[in-house]
């Protein structure tokens, strides 16, 4: 059996949880368990791929202090990287016990809330233990505190050993109803090798760089063509390849591009077989429609049609919203 110790406190030296944690892990080693502790500031900037540890754990203890208020941010990171990257159905046959040592208040509060955040994670919380330990030598020099520890340890192993069953939570079928994490469409094993991305800072950084010299790259390559590409002759050109009859369709389109004032409208006038495109800005119009160039180009290059463009608002149409219908009829964009 094995059993994993992720202490969130910041390590000092009179830190009343550390002795906690050490007669825990001696009792637990006496049992033939086998214990990894993780020191959570010493892995700060690696804590989003610690959830990678719970794969080989039938247990585990979430182990803080409570300086002033509430477990800390360590543990508050660990858990949030465990909600993020943690593999579910793992984490749902994981027992943990939560041990909370206060030297202010709010123990309590603290181990309550460390089960309350495993549950809602699906894992399957047991007795822990906390205390207020306002001076740690009276804790270290204490046989009743030492006992306190080894029996609540002995119950903690009994429990993970044995599988113990737990009743259902409350908060854990309110949260996922309510509350479900917005899923990563990710396996467990690319969940994992993002989080070991996401805390490597040289990798991070080195992505950053190469961002900013592609997008000065493309900048450079946009000034170059600006003369040429994305202009309405262009755009003409693309849509006549694409034009397909429509039979008794009479009508007279203007596209004109708004955010890019140097692109003159596209009129498109269509009488039965025949079409006639060219530039120019005119009155006569059946249909005037609105529209960025971006989303233009998305919709030349099939990601979207006319009539799905303004039915959600991403271009203006003013006319008969029939021929407008008729657009994505008129030009056979999908496939392109």
């Amino acid at each position: 059996m094995k059993i994993n110790i992720y202490y969130g406190g910041r390590g000092i030296i009179d830190d009343p949880t550390l002795y906690v944690i050490s007669q825990i892990t001696a009792v637990l080693q006496e049992l033939n368990v086998k214990v990894q502790q993780y020191n959570l500031y010493e892995q700060r900037n690696g804590i989003t791929a610690l959830p990678n540890t719970l794969k080989d754990a039938d247990g585990i203890i979430l182990a803080s202090t409570v300086e002033w208020y509430g477990v800390g941010g360590y543990m508050m990171q660990f858990l949030d990287a465990c909600w993020l990257y943690g593999d579910k159905n793992r984490i749902k046959e994981i027992y943990m016990a939560p041990v909370v040592m206060s030297t202010t208040h709010g123990e309590r509060e603290g181990m309550m809330s460390l089960a309350a955040a495993w549950e809602m994670l699906g894992g399957l919380p047991c007795d822990g233990m906390c205390g207020y330990i306002a001076d740690t030598t009276k804790l270290e020099n204490s046989n009743e505190y030492s006992k306190i520890i080894e029996k609540k340890t002995e119950n903690i192993y009994r429990t993970i050993n044995q599988k113990m069953a737990v009743f259902p939570a409350s908060n854990q079928a309110v949260i996922n109803k309510v509350a479900v994490a917005k899923g990563i469409d990710l396996t467990p094993q690319e969940s994992e090798q993002l989080s070991e991305y996401a805390s490597d800072d040289k990798y991070v950084k080195t992505q950053k760089e190469d961002l900013q010299e592609l997008a000065s790259i493309f900048r450079d390559k946009m000034g170059q063509d600006e003369t040429t590409a994305g202009n309405a002759e262009e755009y003409i050109k693309f849509l006549e390849k694409k034009f397909t009859p429509v039979a008794g369709l009479r009508a007279k389109y203007k596209i004109a591009i708004q955010d890019n004032v140097k692109i003159r409208p596209v009129i498109i006038d269509v009488n039965n077989s025949n079409c006639d495109f060219r530039t120019g800005d005119e009155n006569d119009c059946d249909v005037v429609i609105t529209v960025d160039q971006r989303i233009f180009e998305d919709i030349l290059d099939g990601r979207m049609t006319f009539q799905r463009g303004f039915m959600a608002g991403s271009l203006k149409m003013k006319g008969d919203f029939k021929l407008l219908r008729s657009m994505d009829q008129l030009f056979d964009l999908m496939e392109s």
